[in-house]
């Protein structure tokens, strides 16, 4: 069997990132950007105040006594410039306003005392102070964001502020979706003696938007090997990935595995060392889309879908980053585990302790479909130890970062 981190690197070494396409940049939030973004123009595009007070000359002001000066105008936001700061006076200034030519300092109002038409200064202020200049934030010309960045609501503000109106991302992989089993029917459909509702479909065609796909469920497989072909064969045309789901172990009616041979489809690897998840498949089609055929099982189909399936898809639209960060926790309980395979348990963490606590969820079962609803975290169990004791260090994956 190949480690967890072998099998990573053939699922996603070598990916060609799909082609590139324009969107408004308010649909841009999920999308991998093709290329860089540029500001056209400094942020921000002028200097203004970041106070409400006065605008000064400060050599105007005495470095260590009160200074009285007259006050001649004001400056307001989205109003004219104001003329130019005479020597000896001052201008009412309002936090965003512009500050009149001549001045180089705002003196914010908590510290002025007002006078009818004039303002006294309790000394003088450094030149620059509390003035915002132009371009300090961004200058005209800069990178603001790189290609290959996932856009995020964080970044959206930017992209108006930059007036970015259109960005190019790279095109969304289309995900065909293969359910397989002569078990399965569809969620409110009548039930059967043995029937079970694909639960996986959906998780999984949901799990593909979240990643920027866009998902495509065909027809249920049944344990036929012809039809299982033929429908892989479907799957195929128009689809950038291939998800099969179940069908992949050593079972009698397990028939994607040699469905996927006479589809065309090589088998580049199967099985790897994880829990759960240990029956994982990647082929390659001839027509060059890979196929990743994912255990049934509810609990291992999501996991080796965010552990292998996520990464890809982030990795075909040309995401810098395809796979999630990890972080470091400690066990709030024991922890069973058998030597062997790296497990991926999950669970749910304190980030209010530190270090942060992780808890395991407790039915850890394959067949679980209660536990990644419940679950914030896969905590990694690694496969050269046995059993954990409480306050042990363990890795954690959050699943908000998939």
């Amino acid at each position: 069997m190949l480690t967890y981190a072998e099998a990573l690197g053939r699922v996603i070494d070598d990916v060609t990132p799909r082609a590139e396409e324009r969107v408004p940049f308010d649909l841009a939030v999920g999308r991998v950007l093709a290329e860089d973004v540029c500001a056209s123009g400094p942020l921000p595009a002028f200097d203004y105040s970041a106070m409400d007070g006065y605008a000064v000359r400060a050599e105007d002001l005495s470095p260590d006594a009160p200074t009285t000066l007259r006050v001649e105008g004001e400056s307001r936001t989205g109003a004219a410039l104001p003329s130019r700061l005479e020597p000896g006076t001052a201008c009412r200034i309002f936090t965003g306003a512009r500050p009149p030519p001549g001045a180089d300092a705002v003196v914010m109002q908590e510290e002025v005392t007002a006078r009818d038409d004039s303002a006294v200064f309790p000394r003088r202020p450094k030149p620059g102070a509390h003035l915002r200049r132009a371009g300090e934030d961004v200058a005209a010309g800069s990178v603001v964001l790189a290609r290959g960045t996932r856009v995020t609501a964080w970044h959206a503000g930017l992209l108006a502020a930059v007036e970015a109106l259109e960005v190019s991302v790279a095109r969304q992989p289309v995900v065909a979706i293969v359910s397989t089993g002569d078990e399965l029917r569809a969620p409110g459909e009548p039930g059967r003696p043995g029937s079970v509702v694909d639960a996986n479909g959906h998780t999984l065609a949901a799990l593909v938007r979240h990643c920027g796909g866009l998902p495509r469920r065909l027809p249920f497989a049944r344990d036929d090997l012809d039809q299982t072909r033929a429908l892989l064969l479907a799957a195929l045309q128009g689809a950038d990935l291939v998800l099969t789901v179940g069908g992949v172990s050593v079972g009698d009616h397990d028939v994607v595995r040699d469905a996927m041979e006479q589809a065309g489809i090589a088998l580049d690897f199967w099985r790897v060392a994880i829990k759960p998840g240990k029956p994982l498949a990647l082929g390659i089609a001839s027509t060059g889309q890979r196929v990743l055929g994912l255990p049934g099982n509810p609990a291992s189909a999501t996991l080796t879908f965010v552990l292998f399936g996520a990464p890809l898809l982030r990795a075909m639209q040309g995401d810098l980053a395809p796979v999630p960060p990890r972080s470091r926790g400690v066990l709030a309980q024991a922890a069973r585990h058998a030597p062997g395979r790296l497990e991926f348990a999950r669970a749910t963490v304190d980030r209010r302790a530190s270090p942060p606590a992780v808890t395991l969820c407790q039915n850890q079962a394959s067949g679980s479909v209660l536990s990644f609803a419940h679950a914030q975290v896969l905590a990694l169990l690694p496969a050269e130890v046995g059993d954990l004791a409480p306050g042990s260090e363990v890795e954690y994956l959050a699943l908000s970062d998939v």
